[in-house]
């Protein structure tokens, strides 16, 4: 299951970017942070599919979204303009930002090649 995350859930399971100027990575594993709006079409096409690898991967990597419109100090603070937009965060590297909805078989490499996690 994707989960839901708030400014308040970010701060301590992704990154707390009001006591950190440089990036700290607060979770155990790697994770997806799809940053979406309920109104976007290619936000609605890609849901599915990060639900699909949430399973997959499950026990891997945890796949979090975040509504632009509730949270949008967050989307802010990541300089999102565009959605989706996807943050890559892997366990010990400098996050990726990737703007677009990408099929399946794309986000599966980046998992491979940014995550450094396979099925």
């Amino acid at each position: 299951m994707t989960e839901l995350l708030t400014k308040e859930t970010f701060l301590k399971k992704v990154f707390n970017y009001e006591e950190n100027k440089e990036w700290k990575f607060e979770g155990d594993k790697p994770c997806i942070i799809d940053f979406y709006a309920d109104w976007c079409g290619p936000c609605k096409m890609v849901a599915p599919i990060l639900e699909e690898l949430s399973d997959e991967y499950k026990g891997k990597v945890d796949i979090y979204k975040v509504d632009t419109e509730a949270e949008q100090e967050l989307a802010a603070a990541f300089g999102i303009r565009s959605i989706p937009s996807m943050l890559f965060v892997p366990s010990d590297n400098q996050p990726q930002m990737s703007q677009g909805a990408l099929p399946k078989h794309q986000l599966e490499e980046v998992m491979k090649d940014v995550l450094k996690v396979e099925k």
